[in-house]
């Protein structure tokens, strides 16, 4: 059997490493990969985003299955086209990947769904939203509507400062034609969880949750990044918050999709806010996320091979998915000068050694295989994960495997899970 990963960050080493426990023993390939991949999978020189060459890479080299870590390719379509090509694909089609590809337009959905999510609107002209944002007194979140790699949300405490980011996005192209139609909404207060759902067209397999770190610095400060850490799973998601998100989140999305005749199957993302009134969606993505793949694929004891086909057979109401109970932690290792510009080619040091301690599991996302290391290529280098018998003891491995890797300019939160361990994280 022959599968192909397609991307090459850290969540694409992670079902790397998934798919290279499956029972099947399959040949992988990995488009493009990066220098942790290739210890596992045959790195290939085609960019996540060249859906053609990819579609030529399947045939070629008899791929009997694929799976997209990005969601570039998915909302441009890989999926349709793999398909068109009697090739097996594991994601949504270009209609259904619009839920994270046009963020305009899945508001428009939530609205019709009747789901909880925050008060706001959409603008495709900057005079109306400029408008618009005069009006409002409180903190606003300025989104582009477009991808923007996870970049394209700023929280503006001050509506003045929403007015400078809607001008950034939409008048002077600050994330080019992705931020030409933005949304503006309320600036929602609570604890955010992120819920991963697989889903075959007719089942709803909801994954255990996890919570993800967007902010560059402790406490949740600084910059908006794609993200600094993930924990799982989430003492916050508990049963009576994974019912509702079940049964007021995922099937009324899912019902809305089928009115629209879009059917979809692979990974549904939901990114939500607990809030005094209850858990309402930041977000829709069609992937599984980064980090939260860090810490969810490594507690994965089913199969994933087997998951994959089943969700594209339509059969995952047939497929038993387990988990292992211990908690994990990830902490995101990142360049500096991360989430703006990066200096690369630093030599990194401690990676084996890191990888070497008990339950700790190393994914690189930006780095290159440099004669026997690696070295930085991008900004977030290295997610390091580790499992404990508690939250706490997974913390504690996590970075003690973090203080044994080194690379110039190095930068990383020292409070990864510290909504749900408080005052013991240091």
């Amino acid at each position: 059997m022959k599968v192909l990963i397609v991307g090459g960050g850290g969540r694409e080493h992670a079902l790397v490493k998934a798919v290279a426990r499956s029972a099947h023993h399959p040949e992988i390939l990995c488009a493009p990969g990066n220098g942790g991949t290739e210890m596992l999978a045959e790195n290939v020189a085609v960019a996540a985003e060249d859906v053609e060459g990819l579609c030529k890479l399947a045939r070629d080299r008899a791929i009997d299955l694929t799976v997209v870590g990005p969601e570039v390719p998915l909302c441009a379509g890989i999926v349709d086209r793999f398909e068109a090509s009697g090739l097996r694909i594991f994601g949504p089609s270009r209609s259904a990947a619009r839920l994270e590809g046009d963020k305009a337009y899945a508001k428009k959905l939530l609205a019709e769904a009747r789901i909880p999510t925050a008060i706001g609107r959409s603008f495709d002209r900057y005079e109306y939203a400029r408008e618009y944002i005069a009006t409002r007194d409180s903190a606003q979140v300025v989104k582009a509507a477009g991808l923007a790699a996870g970049k394209g949300v700023v929280v503006c405490d001050d509506p003045s400062d929403a007015l400078i980011e809607a001008e950034r996005m939409m008048v002077e192209g600050k994330f080019g034609e992705a931020g030409r139609c933005i949304v503006v909404e309320e600036k929602l207060e609570g604890e955010e969880l992120s819920i991963h759902a697989i889903i075959d067209g007719r089942s709803v397999y909801v994954l255990d949750a996890s919570q993800d770190h967007k902010r560059l610095w402790d406490g949740d400060t600084g910059s908006n990044t794609g993200g600094m850490g993930a924990y799982s799973p989430a003492p916050r998601a508990d049963a009576a918050v994974m019912s509702m998100v079940e049964s007021e989140v995922l099937v009324p999305i899912l019902d809305c999709l089928h009115r629209h005749d879009v059917d979809y199957r692979g990974v549904l993302y939901c990114g939500l806010m607990i809030t005094h009134a209850g858990p309402k969606v930041l977000e829709f993505n069609c992937r599984f996320g980064d980090p939260e793949s860090q810490v969810l694929l490594p507690r994965l004891k089913t199969d994933f091979v087997d998951i994959a086909q089943a969700c594209i057979d339509g059969k995952l109401d047939g497929c038993e998915i387990e988990w292992d109970p211990r908690p994990a932690v990830c902490v995101v290792l990142a360049s500096g000068g991360y989430p703006g510009t990066c200096e690369v080619g630093k030599p990194i040091e401690g990676i084996i050694e890191a990888g070497a301690l008990e339950n700790v599991t190393i994914q690189h996302a930006g780095t290159l295989r440099e004669h026997d290391g690696w070295v930085t290529d991008g900004g977030r280098v290295l997610s390091v994960t580790a499992l404990g018998d508690t939250l706490a003891q997974a913390h504690d491995r996590a970075y003690e495997a973090v203080k044994l890797i080194s690379f110039e300019g190095m930068q990383y939160r020292t409070d990864i899970a510290h909504r749900a361990l408080g005052s013991n994280v240091s």
